[in-house]
């Protein structure tokens, strides 16, 4: 596993695995599938509501509590100080646990202008040691200068969609500038026409490996925190293999020029359900 060290010297496994549309009967089992191959970073939301599940494949671990890194995230309905720091206290009494290594702004939701209050609850959390590290998802340039402007504390991370066709160049060099990590999700494009890709495919066949994880490489060494997810098995342990094979500057450079700025998912502009 590598490891990154985040702005407030928390170290974070680089290779984490999400379970975002996993059914929360599902999630116990993937998640413990997902830890006894070798993953400490587990990502969920309230919204996804299976931080049950989540919290019982901790339980249920042989790995202890301290060695795991786990994240969720407030969620656009509990947005605003108080309603933040109430749903923080609901997610890590459903995840069963006394604290969280990350917590995360799920989405800025602009137009509700609430984002700036939300992310000062997060600051309460950490400066009272029930959160190790705080960051936000989906976050624009513009949403990210306000927080460094108007917050004290330092977002850690943002994560985004990014993958080969949306690979977030203008994001990534501003968060770089400012020491804050991208971590990706549908990193794989949620399975899509990236991985039939002839570049990749080619480059996949070079090293023997699949397309999944030739692209799971590519985020690796851009160093973007990446966190698949899956349910099979059998996927759960091919996309933790990636750590036994290198892309040559020129495969990185293919990839790279993949990209199409092309979402799956909503733009953080317009995301402003509640």
């Amino acid at each position: 596993m590598n490891f990154v060290t985040l702005n407030n010297g928390v170290k974070m496994p680089q290779l984490g695995f999400g379970v975002w549309q996993v059914e929360n009967d599902q999630a116990t089992a993937a998640v413990s599938k997902a830890i006894e191959t070798g993953y400490t970073s587990i990502d969920t939301a309230m919204i996804y509501q299976n931080e049950e599940g989540v919290g019982k494949a901790i339980k249920e671990a042989s790995v202890p509590r301290e060695e795991l890194f786990i994240t969720t995230k407030v969620w656009n309905t509990d947005q605003g100080y108080d309603n933040t720091l109430r749903a923080f206290d609901e997610s890590l009494e459903r995840l069963g646990l006394d604290y969280v290594d990350l917590y995360l702004i799920h989405w800025p939701t602009p137009e509700f202008d609430e984002y700036v209050d939300t992310y000062k609850a997060l600051e309460k959390l950490y400066n009272d040691g029930k959160v190790k590290a705080i960051g936000v998802c989906n976050f624009e340039i513009e949403h990210l200068e306000r927080l460094l402007k108007e917050c004290d504390v330092k977002p850690v991370l943002n994560q985004v969609e990014c993958h080969p066709h949306l690979a977030q160049n203008d994001l990534k060099e501003f968060c770089a500038k400012h020491d804050i990590f991208v971590e990706a999700w549908s990193p794989l494009e949620q399975g899509g026409e990236v991985l039939q890709n002839d570049t990749i495919k080619s480059i996949a066949e070079a090293h023997e490996k699949t397309s999944a994880q030739v692209v799971l490489r590519w985020h690796l060494q851009n160093n973007t925190i990446v966190i698949p997810k899956s349910v099979t098995p059998s996927r759960i342990e091919e996309n933790f293999n990636v750590f036994d094979f290198e892309l040559t500057a020129d495969e990185m450079s293919q990839i790279d020029g993949l990209n199409k700025d092309r979402r799956k998912g909503p733009h953080p502009n317009d995301m402003n359900v509640r």
